[in-house]
């Protein structure tokens, strides 16, 4: 959705100014980048349009932007990675085999189950957020869920919402958090792992039978 604003300020030695949209409420910032013509020179009471984006900060800011007469620059249409989603799935599939062989606990695959849900929510309150102008949930939350077991459903959401696709840093990060998650999960099939896994059972299992006791059967 593309908002039309007049130049309200304009730094010609710094590139950037403020645009105040016709529709009314808070100026927008918008740097020289953001134009697709850079070389027509930008004045005050200027008409623009313009589509609404964040910084890295998650501040608000124009993107896209164009000055009456200018034509709107069209960007090539962003084709999904099948490939990514097909890994996602497989992976989820894979970790619930697990759990039925016996080598994986309950406890796992519910996590990376629900970490998944909650970073594909994440991602689309994201995408939501970029279209409207408001503040998005700052990348570094992201790749902590991705990191903690949430990348199947970075993965998916990032391909199915056109979400944090282009930015090529930002996909190195993720497939980063993919390798080091992956390699702790491969690191609980070896025999140290193993034993980490069979106190864990041992403990939640023991936290459940006391739970269980009745009040007379508890020990104090």
């Amino acid at each position: 959705m593309r908002s039309k604003g007049k130049i309200a300020s304009w730094n010609d030695d710094k590139g950037y100014g403020f645009i105040a949209p016709l529709e009314g409420g808070d100026q927008v910032f918008v740097h020289i980048s953001a134009f697709s013509n850079r070389n027509r020179r930008r004045a005050i009471h200027d008409v623009v349009s313009f589509g609404l984006s964040t910084d890295k900060q998650g501040r608000p800011c124009a993107s896209n932007a164009t000055l009456a007469g200018d034509k709107l620059k069209e960007k090539a249409p962003h084709k999904s990675n099948p490939v990514a989603i097909l890994f996602a799935v497989l992976f989820l599939c894979g970790v619930g085999v697990s759990f039925l062989a016996g080598t994986l606990p309950r406890t796992i695959v519910v996590a990376y189950a629900t970490l998944s849900l909650i970073t594909y929510l994440a991602y689309a309150r994201g995408k939501w957020a970029a279209r409207t102008g408001r503040w998005r949930t700052q990348e570094v939350t992201l790749h902590l869920l991705g990191l903690a077991g949430g990348w199947p459903g970075a993965l998916i959401a990032q391909q199915t919402l056109r979400h944090k696709s282009k930015k090529g840093s930002f996909r190195a990060a993720l497939w980063f958090t993919v390798i080091l998650n992956c390699s702790a999960l491969a690191w609980l099939y070896s025999e140290s792992g193993r034993a980490v896994l069979k106190l864990l059972a041992a403990g939640t299992w023991g936290v459940v039978r006391r739970s269980r006791r009745k009040p007379s059967q508890r020990l104090y």
